[in-house]
């Protein structure tokens, strides 16, 4: 079940292959005449066919839990990345130097994966419903076997402080309290900020321009973001990697 090496080392591009196929929904096409809608409007008009909700009013709920996923994503891989480091968090490499244990990772295991989840949910409502469907199943999926390969790699490396450290420590639903001590490391927010400004740039786009309900506006700010982002993270230090 744990993901491979070659998984881990291509995980970004694995990633961008599963937004890909969740916005085409290439099997939607198939139909002689496919209607064109989001899960952002299906969403809406399913919860406004219970009538518990108006038409109106589904849909605003729908646009804030998108923004509040998005920027709870953001928060948690900007705070994530800045105890573990940009250049650790984005190496193709899995590291084990020693357990991490300030900032997130006292509440949770995963917060950067955490993160990446809410924030893909939080995009999802851009796409075609069946296509929004896949792509969460299918990232679900994916980070969950990254999670498992990556346990596996610090449990050989570290040994029984690791072990420690998973026992008290839930995997990927966060303590509502710390369970360590802090270690003392400290936060380096501006490498955090820059390492993970792709997904605060577009939660910023998505709460300024959602309320023109304009998905197609939405998804060119997503790719003008991810744009940005490359051109950011290539200023961020390299990993010093073993053997280099």
């Amino acid at each position: 079940m744990k993901a491979t090496s070659f998984e881990f080392r291509f995980r970004v591009l694995i990633a961008i292959l599963l937004y890909v196929l969740g916005f085409w929904a290439p099997w939607e096409h198939y139909h002689a005449v496919a209607p064109q809608t989001t899960a952002w409007l299906a969403l809406s008009t399913t919860l406004a066919g219970l009538h518990w909700l108006t038409v109106s009013q589904a849909t605003l709920l729908v646009t804030w839990l998108a923004i509040l996923c998005v920027f709870a994503g953001a928060a948690l891989r900007i705070w994530g990345t800045a105890y573990l480091g940009s250049s650790v968090v984005h190496s193709m490499q899995m590291h084990a130097g020693e357990t991490v244990a300030s900032g997130p990772y006292r509440f949770v295991r995963n917060p950067l994966y955490l993160g990446t989840w809410l924030f893909a949910a939080g995009i999802s409502i851009l796409m075609p419903p069946s296509g929004a469907i896949f792509f969460l199943a299918a990232t679900l999926v994916f980070y969950f076997r990254l999670i498992l390969g990556e346990e596996h790699y610090l449990a050989a490396h570290l040994g029984e402080p690791y072990l420690e450290y998973r026992r008290r420590v839930p995997r990927i639903v966060p303590s509502l309290r710390p369970r360590l001590a802090a270690s003392g490391l400290r936060a380096q927010w501006m490498q955090g900020f820059v390492g993970e400004i792709f997904m605060f740039a577009f939660a910023c786009c998505l709460a300024a321009l959602a309320w023109q309900y304009n998905a197609d506006v939405l998804i060119r700010c997503l790719l003008v973001c991810f744009g940005l982002s490359l051109i950011a993270r290539a200023a961020l230090p390299r990993p010093q990697l073993a053997g280099h």
